[in-house]
């Protein structure tokens, strides 16, 4: 498939060009910057807060850790770079940088959409079995299934990151606005569609496998909840799945409309295709610390508690 006349990793360097075309770009970076910060602070006070309290330290709360932790590193692992083309101007990435930045952000977002996953079959277990569910979903399976989804997601993205680093590179421009695998194989002097076949995979199994399953989840959280005779109980379970609900289609949503609409034929230029880029890596982790902090009876509490020096006593 590659050119025999181009030897492999050539480059030394890539130019991020995404941002050549758009107008106000300090005012872009600017943004980008203050929800960058807003994202580390939001995930930062709730790892500090379910870490520093013992009484949160169950499943429920463990899970919430670890999409907080994704969350750092797949914003991290884009916005820095967006940031730096924006408001320093430096355009150049390092080969290596732009292939551990690939990795990475790839690894986040997979690990978020199986966090995602975890947290539905959490809330299903807590409702459809309260009286079994403490003695199913323990501190330890929890550690262990999370332990799981990254040695699934290192072994999936360590193979796509060895493809796209053992490609000939003839044109150090990359089209889009940070470094991910389809804008690296596109720079690549190579055919590129067969190379799209693995990430379509990994694309398709995650929409049209994972998505469905975690809606049925909820389908069936939401059948259970309709037939609570307590309306205490039935408000908490609401409360609690719709907010599983905001951040579940925030992560989505784009993934919706750039995988689904393009293959029925829905033709997206370069700046849509970047918009939507720069929206999926940036609005999730952003809107899941907020979900979690406002949401979340017991992180709300302590936030509380804090900014107001209270101590908020353990329910018995």
């Amino acid at each position: 498939m590659a050119n025999e006349n181009y030897t492999v990793n050539n480059v030394d360097s890539f130019i991020i060009t995404g941002f050549d075309n758009l107008q106000n770009q300090k005012l872009i970076g600017f943004l980008i910057l203050i929800i960058y910060m807003l994202i580390l602070l939001g995930n930062g006070i709730n790892l500090c807060i379910i870490l520093t309290d013992r009484h949160l330290h169950k499943p429920m709360y463990i899970l919430i850790c670890n999409l907080a932790v994704v969350d750092i590193m797949y914003s991290s692992t884009c916005s820095t770079t967006m940031i730096s083309v924006l408001l320093a101007e430096i355009k150049t990435v390092s080969y290596y940088s732009c292939i551990s930045r690939m990795f990475f952000y790839h690894l986040g977002d997979f690990t978020e959409c199986m966090a995602l996953t975890l947290m539905a079959i959490d809330r299903l277990l807590a409702i459809r079995l309260p009286l079994r569910y403490h003695s199913i979903v323990t501190n330890l399976r929890t550690f262990i299934f999370i332990f799981l989804t990254w040695i699934t997601g290192f072994a999936a993205f360590g193979f796509l990151t060895s493809v796209a680093d053992n490609l000939p590179y003839c044109k150090p421009v990359i089209r889009y606005v940070f470094c991910e695998y389809a804008s690296l194989v596109r720079a690549a002097c190579v055919d590129a569609e067969p190379y799209f076949t693995p990430s379509t995979i990994l694309s398709m199994w995650v929409l049209c496998g994972q998505f469905p399953f975690i809606m049925c989840t909820y389908g069936v959280l939401a059948y259970n909840v309709t037939k609570l005779s307590n309306n205490a109980s039935r408000k908490q379970m609401i409360n609690t799945c719709s907010s599983h609900l905001i951040v579940l289609l925030s992560f989505y949503a784009p993934k919706l409309v750039s995988y689904l609409l393009t293959r029925i034929g829905v033709v997206l230029a370069l700046k849509e295709r970047n918009a939507l880029m720069i929206i999926a890596s940036v609005v999730p982790p952003l809107i899941n610390p907020t979900v979690y902090c406002t949401r979340t009876k017991e992180i709300r509490k302590r936030l509380v508690g804090v900014f107001f020096h209270k101590k908020n006593l353990p329910n018995h």
